[in-house]
Formats: structure tokens, C-alpha cells, sequence
């Protein structure tokens, strides 16, 4: 049985997500206002050729490989780092706070991207959040925190785009954004999974605590196609 979550991107290009999948049988992506995100069916030369093709000069792509990369097909390595995935197969109940959860939609965009970019937890464009199922915290008109989903695989969904403003940090938002956006995936019978950088020992701790457990650890790798010298 293949084991989809061990090339995540790519299976969720090649299932879940296939309607959106730009590229062929060899490399696939996300539009480019949807995600970076690219994955490839292997680590092959002929692969990395068709990736090339469907990533713009200029423009970049983000995979998640089992193995640091090791290109020569003309694609650059902007930078390569280890991330844990992580499972949550025995979720916890959700720790009290006193933000009230709202659903986000396209009227948000704007204040989302913005606050991705103020706490860069993985790129969000202005089409991501078609991937679906959004929450948010607000104080007033401030969009304090934020959560979601992205990538999946049938029988599981990633949680991402884990966010929360620097004034608002220490209340509990980011905890009981994930624990809603896993009882939504719950209520469809999946189970969740997640990408955090090895180095983010606070996050691994709050998604510990939340019931994930580091069950592999992949290679982020940012390739980049120049521009022609």
C-alpha cells in the first residue's frame, strides 16, 4: 500500500487536488496564486526536467522531499531544510480561550496575507484559501489569528497556515484555531497532519500537546527557475 503522506504534495496533486494540478504524469503544481507547492511522481532527472517546464523563469516552487536535493537540470536550490510531518491521530480537547472562532472567506483575503506575511508561517497568496476551511480570531477589526487547511490525500488533511500577531501570542488562539479546524476534518472521518521546521521547538510543543506526534522528517527545498543570463 503506498504510503501517501511519505510525498504529500504530490499525492495530493495527483488526488484531492488533481483539478488544480498544473504539469504531467512526472511533476505537478499549484497555480501560482494558489501556492509554490510542486511535487514530482520521483527524484529523477527527467522529472526535474518537466518541473523546470512548469515553474516560470524567475518564479520558485516549494516540495517536500524525503532526501536533500541534488539538481542539474538548470533548477536552482534557493535553500533546503529539514521539517517534521506530523500526525494526530488522538485529538485533544480543545484548551479554553476567550477568542471567538469566525469563518474566513474571500472578503478576508487582504487582512490574511498580510498577517502571513507579518508571522511567515508558509506562503499564503490571494486563490489559497480556495483550499478551504479557514478560521480566524479577531479583536474588534483585527484579525488576531488564523488556521487552515491545504494539501490532502484521501483519509487525511494537512493543517496549515498556523498564524498569530505578535501582540496577541501567549492567549491560546493558535491552539484552539487547530483544535477546529482538526473537528472539521474529524467530521469528514479524516485525520490530520501538519509540517513545522525542525527548529520550531515552541510550535512542536503545542502540537504535541494538541495529540500530533512527529511521525517523519522531510526536506523543505525552495528551487528557483532564473531568468535566462
Amino acid at each position: 500500500m503506498t504510503d501517501l503522506l511519505a510525498n504529500p504534495i504530490w499525492h495530493a496533486l495527483t488526488t484531492f487536488h488533481s483539478h488544480l494540478a498544473q504539469g504531467n504524469h512526472l511533476a505537478k503544481r499549484y497555480p501560482e496564486d494558489i501556492g509554490p507547492l510542486a511535487g514530482t511522481s520521483q527524484p529523477s532527472p527527467e522529472c526535474w526536467e518537466v518541473l523546470k517546464a512548469i515553474v516560470p523563469r524567475g518564479d520558485h516552487c516549494v516540495l517536500f522531499l524525503n532526501e536533500p536535493a541534488g539538481l542539474g537540470c538548470g533548477l536552482k536550490i534557493v535553500t533546503q531544510f529539514p521539517i517534521e510531518q506530523m500526525l494526530c491521530e488522538s485529538p485533544r480537547s480543545r484548551p479554553p480561550t476567550d477568542g471567538k472562532i469566525e469563518k474566513l472567506d474571500e472578503n478576508d483575503v487582504q487582512e490574511m496575507m498580510s498577517l502571513a506575511a507579518l508571522t511567515e508561517p508558509g506562503p499564503f497568496r490571494c486563490r489559497t484559501i480556495q483550499l478551504g476551511g479557514y478560521v480566524g480570531i479577531r479583536d474588534g477589526a483585527l484579525l488576531a489569528a488564523m488556521a487552515g487547511q491545504r494539501t490532502a490525500v484521501p483519509g487525511y488533511r494537512e493543517v496549515s497556515a498556523v498564524c498569530t500577531h505578535p501582540n496577541y501570542r501567549g492567549r491560546g488562539y493558535a491552539a484552539t484555531l487547530v483544535c477546529a479546524v482538526m473537528n472539521e476534518m474529524a467530521k469528514r472521518g479524516e485525520r490530520p497532519y501538519l509540517h513545522v521546521r525542525q527548529d520550531n521547538v515552541t510550535a512542536i510543543r503545542l502540537y504535541t500537546r494538541l495529540g500530533f506526534r512527529i511521525t517523519r522528517t522531510l526536506h523543505c527545498t525552495i528551487l528557483a527557475n532564473p531568468v535566462r543570463g
